[in-house]
């Protein structure tokens, strides 16, 4: 089976009573669905207080935050937060030995390009059953990301489309115009560098396989398929090489720069303008105000460049969800998911942290409201954000997704001093793929374009 768990595990395990149940769960949006369900569980073994104790490890920013809103707001069930290192920096791991070791909480953080890992273990709960009056409120994109093997696996909390922000002041006195598909990206980048030949209109992050995924995302060539029984595997297919084939012309032609990003001199280069752009995420939006607070005025968000009249756009970044196989109390914990992911208050918390990016499309519109976009030029952020996250294409993660980061970070590293190309480092990032796959014992179709 290419994505299933142990016989036994995961949702065939579903109680009656969370079966019987699902209709409360149901009936009232948010909080009144909180309180409806929660009282329901008089049967439940954990709780505190007269509330149902639910145990969520989770490493997102502000999460401590949304708990206390939502025990605030209710007494029938009351989650106890534990801070977990992120995801890549071990979270991860503890997550899955938990789940192996049978002492997993009830709730896990997980992201999208994880999720088919964790379904693996056997250790998630499968909810197909108990979300499905859901599916049609969330970005498509956002819900497929839940759904590894057309079953539901997780709930989506943000999704982050991906863009361009750009030093409008410089983009301005330049007389240079934002722009709108890679054709023109590449003449702007040469326009950059004559304005200033110190300054580069952005940089290809070698260093983050995730950010390399995504732009790849955008071309709509998945590196995972499922084809007939088995995974399609497909890291050098036609849109990826397309991808990197494009930027090393721009970093061996010296338009684009090829440094590392997420450090203080990549901060401190966007500040002073010898980076006149970064690719980047929704998350963006936070990061520069924390980051580049006496900026504020001199940039702006742009769509990604796209590919010709293609409208797609890449994704990179988001949050969802999973409640374990074997928690004790899963009725109470996909209360608390779905407040997490629907009730119209997560937003409002979510602009006072930092930006809110919901995958609930209600949400979306909540988050226009709520948050005050004092710090961009240009075009309205969310007019921006929100046309890009409805431009997503089906994309398909597979189970090595985060070994493939790793691989594909430093099958990169190279490209900087020449010693290899981004077309060739993707074919070797296949080839260590497929491996690793089969040694794995997986049902694996080398779709190579070599």
């Amino acid at each position: 089976m290419v994505f299933g768990t142990p016989s036994g595990a995961g949702g065939r395990g579903r109680s009656p009573a969370l079966r019987s149940r699902r209709s409360l769960l149901r009936a009232v949006p948010g909080l009144g669905a909180a309180a409806l369900a929660g009282g329901a569980l008089t049967g439940c073994s954990r709780r505190s207080s007269g509330a149902t104790r639910v145990r969520l490890w989770s490493w997102l920013t502000g999460m401590d935050q949304y708990v206390a809103a939502f025990n605030a707001a209710q007494r029938t069930v009351r989650v106890e937060l534990s801070v977990i290192a992120a995801g890549t920096s071990g979270g991860y791991a503890q997550q899955t030995n938990a789940l192996r070791a049978h002492n997993a909480p009830d709730i896990l953080h997980t992201e999208y390009q994880a999720l088919p890992q964790i379904v693996t273990t056997g250790g998630l709960r499968e909810l197909t059953g108990d979300v499905d009056d859901l599916a049609d409120g969330f970005l498509p994109a956002a819900w497929q990301g839940v759904r590894p093997g057309g079953r539901t696996w997780a709930l989506p909390m943000d999704f982050c489309p991906m863009a361009f922000f750009y030093r409008k002041d410089l983009f301005d006195r330049a007389g240079i115009r934002v722009p709108r598909t890679w054709e023109e990206f590449r003449r702007a980048a040469s326009a950059v560098r004559k304005a200033d030949p110190k300054a580069r209109i952005t940089t290809f992050a070698l260093n983050d396989g995730a950010f390399f995924a995504g732009m790849a995302w955008q071309a709509g060539d998945p590196w995972w398929r499922v084809d007939s029984g088995a995974w399609r595997v497909g890291v050098d297919g036609a849109g990826t090489l397309r991808v990197a084939g494009y930027w090393q012309d721009m970093i061996a032609s010296g338009r684009a720069a090829h440094s590392a990003t997420g450090t203080q001199s990549w901060i401190s280069a966007m500040h002073h303008g010898r980076l006149w752009g970064m690719l980047g995420s929704t998350w963006g939006v936070g990061m520069m105000k924390k980051s580049l607070p006496a900026d504020k005025g001199r940039w702006a968000v742009a769509p990604l460049p796209t590919w010709g009249d293609d409208p797609s756009t890449g994704a990179w970044g988001g949050s969802a969800f999973a409640v374990s196989a074997e928690s004790a109390v899963p009725e109470a914990a996909l209360t608390f998911l779905r407040w997490l992911s629907t009730d119209p208050a997560v937003p409002g918390i979510g602009a006072k942290i930092t930006f809110p990016s919901p995958a609930h499309l209600a949400n979306r519109r909540v988050a226009r409201e709520v948050y005050g976009d004092d710090y961009f030029a240009g075009e309205p952020i969310f007019d921006v954000l929100d046309t890009s996250a409805t431009r997503v294409p089906a994309w398909t993660w597979g189970p090595t997704s985060l070994s493939v980061f790793s691989a594909v970070a430093d099958a990169l590293g190279p490209v900087s001093t020449g010693a290899t190309t981004l077309p060739r480092a993707m074919h070797r990032v296949q080839s260590s793929t497929v491996a690793t796959m089969r040694e794995r014992g997986l049902a694996v179709t080398d779709g190579s374009r070599t």
